[in-house]
């Protein structure tokens, strides 16, 4: 029996919530909010929650260290050729900026998603879901075919859902307020799909054959654990066991005598230690009375374990470990691009994965803007991307300088200089035909700027000025 589209909105709501709790938990740990684990029962008592709320936080530096370098440039298509109109889309919907909080999300939250859909009379929309409110669903057997996806949202008292399936549209909303039957989902409308596909696009990162997308921080964590409870012993004996300390050996307690209201001693007490810190002084009256002291505690103890705790995150995510220690003394260019060669070849790595999901995204956009020709040859074609590694510009000058020599041509050579969008070597070009036509008109001195407009000749004889 088929499924109806409210049991399938219901099923995948399900699959959203509890999706929701690991989300949650890997975007904590990303902005910093770690409960203290690996501490003795003891120890946590005893703190009383005094280390709530502190992180050394390392989870943040893996995804940003990732998503910096992962910046698409232009769209080819399949001859070879950018596409412009797929470009301006992208600039249109500011898609420029907001890939990069999308592909941020897919780093920490294993996935993200872009939806492509063209209301009625308005230009394309391109915009970016986070996982913990859009799903979608693939055909049995099938790792790219989608049968449906789904997309929540919450509008004031109202909880609303958008369902897509390839042939329609189905909207829902219940009230957020309650649960239960008075909370059930409401069909509200419903419409074709005139995209005749699925438009909720995943943005996946690095998963297995059989597995689901993975979080970059995921196998961060119990080393994350394990660094924020080893400042927390090290703040403790900071506290307690970082100075010296000094005891008085062969001699009574210093006590002071107790009087009465007539001044008579009826007892003594013991005169507390803070007192003889802050007078600084302490008669030994006893024989043989002497000082002995303790050493304070080596806290490099700990701070020796949290390197290693460092150096292990480092390697097990490719991190170059400047990005980590912050140690970058005496080191040449070339052992630079050495210590960033793992995290340029993941960097490389997620730009297949992610660059098929734009591809796919600007080929729904396409379809939306009635030009099915351009989605076939963007389907076909490749995502331009920023270089990955980040070179000086003496490195590029020189790289573009020996590229040139074996006669690659200046279109290519323009389009590897990093940050130079498409319309600048558009721009380029123009100016190079320009320089070519004023040669071959013998307008030289245009080449060089403008020059003074020259005065009108009144008479033919005579001579205009040079």
């Amino acid at each position: 029996m088929a499924e109806t589209p409210r049991g399938t909105l219901e099923r995948l709501y399900g699959k959203l919530q509890k999706r929701k709790a690991r989300v949650k938990t890997w975007s904590d740990y990303y902005n910093g909010d770690h409960p203290l684990k690996f501490a003795s029962p003891e120890f946590s008592s005893q703190s009383s929650g005094i280390f709530d709320g502190f992180s050394d936080n390392w989870t943040q530096v893996i995804p940003d260290a990732t998503v910096e370098r992962m910046v698409p440039m232009a769209f080819r298509l399949e001859d070879g050729t950018l596409d412009e109109d797929a470009w301006k889309a992208w600039r249109r919907n500011e898609c420029d900026v907001e890939v990069s909080l999308a592909f941020l999300e897919a780093l920490i939250t294993g996935r993200s998603f872009a939806l492509v859909w063209k209301p009625n009379g308005v230009e394309t929309e391109i915009t970016f879901q986070d996982a913990s409110s859009a799903i979608v669903d693939f055909k049995p057997g099938t790792r790219r075919e989608r049968a449906a996806g789904m997309t929540v949202w919450i509008d004031g008292d109202q909880e609303r859902a958008a369902l897509f399936f390839p042939d329609t549209v189905h909207w829902f909303t219940r009230d957020a307020n309650q649960s239960g039957s008075a909370a059930e989902w409401r069909e509200t409308d419903t419409m074709p799909n005139p995209l005749k596909v699925v438009p909720l696009v995943p943005l996946e990162n690095r998963a297995r054959l059989h597995g689901k997308p993975v979080s970059e921080i995921a196998n961060v964590i119990p080393k994350q654990d394990a660094v924020n409870t080893l400042w927390a012993h090290l703040m403790t004996a900071s506290d307690q066991l970082a100075l010296p300390a000094r005891a008085v050996l062969g001699m009574d307690r210093p006590t002071k005598e107790i009087l009465d209201a007539e001044g008579e001693v009826i007892g003594e007490e013991d005169l507390p230690i803070d007192r003889f810190r802050s007078d600084r002084l302490l008669w030994l009256e006893r024989e043989g009375a002497s000082i002995a002291e303790f050493s304070a505690a080596d806290l490099t103890n700990y701070t020796n374990v949290i390197a290693v705790a460092v150096q292990h995150i480092a390697a097990q995510t490719r991190t170059p470990p400047s990005y980590l220690t912050g140690e970058m003394v005496n080191i040449s260019a070339d052992a630079l691009i050495a210590s960033e060669a793992g995290l340029v070849s993941k960097v490389q790595e997620r730009q297949r994965f992610f660059g098929a999901a734009l591809r796919e995204v600007m080929r729904l956009e396409a379809l939306a803007s009635g030009d099915p020709d351009r989605a076939e040859a963007l389907r076909l074609g490749s995502v331009v991307w920023r270089d990955a590694q980040f070179r000086s510009e003496a490195q590029y000058a020189d790289a573009l300088t020996k590229y040139k020599a074996i006669s690659v041509p200046d279109e290519a050579l323009w389009e590897r200089i990093p940050g130079v969008q498409p319309d600048e070597v558009e721009r380029w070009k123009s100016m190079r035909t320009d320089q070519a036509a004023a040669i071959v008109g013998g307008n030289l001195a245009a080449l060089v700027g403008p020059k003074p407009d020259l005065e009108p000749v009144e008479d033919e004889g005579a001579e205009a000025p040079q």
